[in-house]
């Protein structure tokens, strides 16, 4: 645990000192911001649920520029082969960068705050659906963060990393789509894939236990294969 937090702090920090951690929140804020305010003064209804889902799009976009730099900026930079040569696990790797990212999508997220803050001072929203809305959110977002993690695990690239990330998220959008349109058991394996099915439930008050299986399953996975990425390197 000792190493996981080290690479923790120095990853968060250098999230901190970069204009990119704040150019990307800043773009995250304003278009779910706008897009919230829209929403609630063209329907007048005290709820978040659209909000949600147009969260969801702008994540496709930013989530790959918080974690294009995580891996491959260090083979970039030639620090993998050091953290590779460190007695330190992938496993300590992995996980302290991906908390890194974590934390600061955490705070991206309770900048939104302000949001329901809005609807309980002039309205009275169901916190219900706010409450797993936001756990929805965030569970998607730590699985895009997973992804992102493993896009950089396999480049050392920052913009070919954010191209994967971006494309894999791209992918994970459409199955769902995919699904509906093929139907029959291709269409049902290609459903349960998706991501952004799931968050139905969450926006609309439900918090089933199997679609949180689900993104912890699409987490631990992707972060297992980032951790495949950076052995190959130690290796390689």
């Amino acid at each position: 645990m000792r190493s996981t937090w080290a690479i923790f702090k120095k990853e968060l920090r250098a999230y901190f000192l970069s204009p990119v951690a704040y150019a990307v929140a800043g773009v995250f804020l304003l278009l779910s911001g706008y897009f919230f305010s829209v929403i609630m003064l063209t329907t007048r209804t005290a709820e978040m649920r659209a909000a949600f889902g147009n969260m969801s799009i702008v994540l496709i976009f930013v989530v790959p520029l918080l974690t294009m730099r995580l891996l491959a900026e260090e083979v970039r930079q030639g620090t993998a082969e050091l953290l590779l040569t460190c007695p330190l696990r992938s496993t300590h790797i992995i996980l302290g960068k991906y908390l890194a990212s974590l934390v600061l999508y955490l705070a991206m997220l309770a900048m939104t705050g302000i949001y329901p803050w809005v609807l309980l001072r002039f309205g009275n929203p169901d916190p219900g659906p706010i409450i797993s809305g936001y756990l929805g959110i965030f569970l998607l977002g730590a699985s895009f963060l997973a992804v992102g993690l493993f896009a950089s695990s396999v480049t050392d690239s920052n913009i070919v990393a954010a191209m994967v990330a971006f494309g894999l998220l791209l992918l994970l959008w459409v199955l769902g789509w995919a699904g509906e349109a093929l139907g029959g058991r291709l269409g049902d394996v290609l459903t349960s894939l998706a991501l952004f099915e799931r968050l139905n439930d969450f926006r609309k008050g439900i918090i089933d236990s199997s679609n949180c299986l689900h993104y912890l399953s699409y987490i631990v996975g992707f972060l297992f294969l980032a951790g495949l990425g950076l052995e190959r390197r130690r290796w390689g």
